[in-house]
C-alpha cells in the first residue's frame, strides 16, 4: 500500500502565487525580495493554519534562489532551490519554541548564526510559536535578534502576539495574516476535489469551510475525514451528518413558525434539535446568525455578506422578503439576550423555550392581552363602546358649520383681543347652536365672534358632561391596570430585562444587578438584600429609575423597593487566660475565693 499524505501536506503551497487568502502580504514580501530591501527580523503573526510557517519557508527559498524569475518567485531549478525541495538545505533552520523553548536552546541558535551560508546568501531561522519561550530565553535572543549578521535572517511565526515581549515586537517587521474568507476555502477545496476525483457539492463544502473557521489546514482536514465518510461523493447531507452541523433547514422552518405566531410548532421544532444531541446555546447563537443573514439578504447591497452557497442564498432572499424590518430587529434583540443570559440561568432550555415563545409573539396584535408583553402607551377604556351606546343621537345641523366644542378651540388660540360685550344668558334651552348662527340679528361673521356666543345646550346633549364620563371611565380603567397583583417570575424576569437595558459605561451595574438577591415581600415591597455599604450605595442611587420601571412594566403603581443590607456575623473574639477566668468568675464567684485561698497565678 502507498504512503498515504494528508491533503494539508499534500496540497502545502511552495509559491507565493499558490498561497490562498493573503495576496497583500504575499505581495509585499516578493516586492522585498525583488528591490532587495529585506529586514533582519520578520515576526508573522495570525490565527492557526492560515499560511505563517509556509509563507515563512517560500521566502525562505526565494532570497536563495540562484536565478529568480521575473515575477519574483523562485526558479525551482537551481541547487539551492533543488536542496530546498528535497529537504537537505542547510540554510533554514526551524525551531519549535514549543519545545526548545530554555536559554540553552537559544544559546545553541546564537552560536550557530556566525556561520555563514554554503550556498545561497542568506541564513534564515524560522522560530515556530515563539511566544512560549521563556523570559530569559528571550532576554538572551535580543541582542543577536537586533544586530545579527548580514548573512542571517530571522522569521518568528506565533499565534498569540500580545504574549511577545514589547523589545522583541518593536524590532521585528510585523505581518498580520488574516482568517480566509469563505469563498476562497471553498474555491481550494474544489481544485483539490477536482484534482483527487472526487465529486462534491458546492453546499457541501461551503459547510466544511464554515467549520474551518477561516483556517485552510483545518479545511482540508476536515475534507479528508468526510471524504473517508462519503467514499469519494460529498454531499450536503452527509456532510452535516458526519460533523454534526445543525442544518440550515431547522432555522428556515423555525423562522417560518415564528412568522405565523405558531408556538406549539417552534416549541417541538426545538425539542428535536436536543434530541439529536445539539447544545441548546448552540442553536439559539445559530439562530442569531440566521435572522442576521435574513436582514442582509433584504438588500442587494448586502448580500454579499452572506457566506453561503448559491442555493441557499437564495432561500434567504426569498424568506427576507416575508419577514418584517421591526421583526428581524425585535428577534435579534431578543436572541442576544437569551444569549448573554445562557450562562447565568440555572434553568436553560426554559430560557431558550421562553425566547421562542416571544419570539412567535412579535407579529401578533400588540393589543392582544394573550400575547404576552406589556400593554400599549395608550390605555383604551373597557367602558368605552358601552357609554356610546348609552349616549343620545346629536341633532344634524341643516347647513356646514364648525362643532360646539371645536369653535372655542379655535378662539383660544388666537392671540388675545378686546371683545363686544357678552350678550346676557338665555334661558335653559331657549336657543340653539344651530339657531344662533342662522339668527340674522345674532349672526356671527368671524370664527373669533364665537367666544362672544353664549349658548345653551340641554344636559343631555352637552359635550362636557361626555368627556367628564370617559375620563371617569378611563381612570378607573388605568386604576384596575395599574393594580395588577405581582408574582416572582415577573419580577425577575423585569429585573433581568431592566439590568441588560443598562448602557455599555454601566456594565459594572448590570453584572451587580444579575448577581444580587431580590424578593418579593407583602406583594408590592421589593426588597433588594446587598452585602457592603458601597452596593447599597449604588442601588439607592438607582432606585428611582428603577423603581418607575418596574411600576411601568408590572402595572402596579404601589410598588416600592428597599434595599436591605446583610448584617455582618461579628467574628469570635480570642481571649486571653486571665479574661477567660474573669469571665468565668462573673458567672460563678467562688472562682475567685479559690484562687486567693490557694494564691494561684495565671502562667504566662
Amino acid at each position: 500500500m502507498e504512503n498515504y499524505i494528508v491533503s494539508a501536506r499534500k496540497y502545502r503551497p511552495t509559491t507565493f502565487e499558490s498561497v490562498v487568502g493573503q495576496e497583500a502580504l504575499t505581495t509585499t514580501l516578493k516586492n522585498a525580495i525583488a528591490t532587495g530591501k529585506l529586514a533582519q527580523a520578520y515576526l508573522f503573526c495570525g490565527p492557526r493554519g492560515v499560511g505563517k510557517t509556509t509563507c515563512a519557508r517560500i521566502f525562505a527559498k526565494t532570497i536563495n534562489c540562484l536565478n529568480p524569475r521575473e515575477d519574483g518567485e523562485a526558479c525551482n531549478e537551481c541547487e539551492s532551490c533543488k536542496a530546498f525541495n528535497e529537504q537537505r538545505s542547510y540554510n533554514i533552520f526551524e525551531l519549535d519554541a514549543a519545545s526548545n523553548n530554555s536559554v540553552d536552546n537559544i544559546r545553541q541558535l546564537v552560536e550557530q548564526v556566525h556561520i555563514p551560508p554554503q550556498i545561497g546568501k542568506y541564513k534564515v531561522y524560522i522560530i515556530d510559536e515563539v511566544h512560549m519561550l521563556s523570559p530569559s530565553a528571550f532576554n538572551a535572543f535580543l541582542k543577536t535578534l537586533e544586530e545579527p549578521p548580514r548573512h542571517a535572517i530571522f522569521i518568528l511565526a506565533t499565534t498569540e502576539k500580545h504574549k511577545i515581549l514589547p523589545t522583541i515586537l518593536s524590532r521585528c517587521q510585523i505581518y498580520d495574516f488574516n482568517r480566509i474568507n469563505v469563498e476562497d476555502i471553498v474555491a481550494h477545496l474544489a481544485r483539490v476535489a477536482a484534482k483527487e476525483g472526487i465529486h462534491a457539492e458546492p453546499e457541501a463544502l461551503n459547510v466544511i469551510a464554515l467549520k474551518a473557521d477561516g483556517g485552510m489546514r483545518d479545511a482540508l482536514s476536515i475534507f479528508d475525514q468526510v471524504t473517508s465518510f462519503t467514499r469519494g461523493n460529498i454531499t450536503y447531507q452527509q456532510v452535516i451528518e458526519n460533523l454534526n452541523v445543525l442544518d440550515y433547514e431547522y432555522y428556515f422552518r423555525l423562522t417560518d413558525h415564528l412568522l405565523a405566531g405558531q408556538v406549539t410548532e417552534s416549541l417541538l421544532l426545538l425539542n428535536d434539535v436536543l434530541n439529536k444531541g445539539f447544545d441548546a446555546g448552540n442553536f439559539i447563537t445559530g439562530l442569531s446568525s440566521h435572522f442576521r443573514d435574513v436582514l442582509v439578504s433584504k438588500d442587494e447591497s448586502t448580500t454579499s455578506l452572506l457566506e453561503v452557497g448559491a442555493s441557499i442564498r437564495e432561500r434567504y432572499k426569498e424568506q427576507a422578503r416575508k419577514c418584517p424590518l421591526s421583526f428581524l430587529y425585535k428577534a435579534m434583540k431578543l436572541c442576544n439576550d437569551c444569549d448573554l443570559n445562557y450562562r447565568l440561568s440555572k434553568n436553560k432550555r426554559f430560557l431558550v423555550e421562553l425566547t421562542l415563545i416571544q419570539l412567535a409573539q412579535l407579529t401578533s396584535d400588540e393589543d392582544d392581552p394573550a400575547s404576552g408583553r406589556g400593554p400599549a402607551t395608550t390605555i383604551k377604556p373597557i367602558f368605552q363602546k358601552q357609554a356610546n351606546q348609552s349616549a343620545p343621537q346629536q341633532v344634524s345641523a341643516p347647513t356646514p358649520a364648525p362643532t360646539a366644542h371645536a369653535a372655542p378651540q379655535q378662539a383660544a388660540q388666537k392671540p388675545a383681543s378686546p371683545a363686544p360685550e357678552a350678550p346676557k344668558a338665555q334661558p335653559h334651552g331657549t336657543l340653539t347652536f344651530t339657531q344662533a348662527l342662522n339668527a340674522p340679528e345674532r349672526k356671527v361673521k368671524t370664527v373669533k365672534d364665537l367666544s362672544t356666543l353664549s349658548i345653551s345646550i340641554k344636559p343631555h346633549t352637552t359635550e362636557a358632561a361626555k368627556t367628564s364620563a370617559s375620563e371617569k371611565q378611563a381612570s378607573e380603567t388605568q386604576a384596575i391596570v395599574e393594580n395588577q397583583p405581582i408574582d416572582d417570575a415577573a419580577l425577575h424576569q423585569k429585573w433581568i430585562q431592566y439590568a441588560n437595558s443598562l448602557p455599555v459605561e454601566q456594565i459594572a451595574m448590570t453584572k451587580k444587578m444579575l448577581t444580587t438577591q431580590v424578593a418579593l415581600i407583602e406583594g408590592t415591597k421589593v426588597q433588594i438584600m446587598v452585602d457592603n455599604k458601597l452596593a447599597a450605595r449604588d442601588f439607592i442611587t438607582l432606585k428611582p429609575a428603577l423603581q418607575d420601571y418596574l411600576q411601568k412594566n408590572l402595572h402596579n403603581s404601589t410598588l416600592d423597593i428597599e434595599v436591605v443590607e446583610n448584617a455582618v456575623t461579628e467574628q469570635p473574639k480570642a481571649f486571653t487566660r486571665t479574661e477567660r477566668f474573669q469571665l468565668m468568675a462573673e458567672k460563678n464567684h467562688v472562682l475567685v475565693d479559690l484562687k486567693d485561698e490557694f494564691n494561684l497565678e495565671f502562667s504566662v
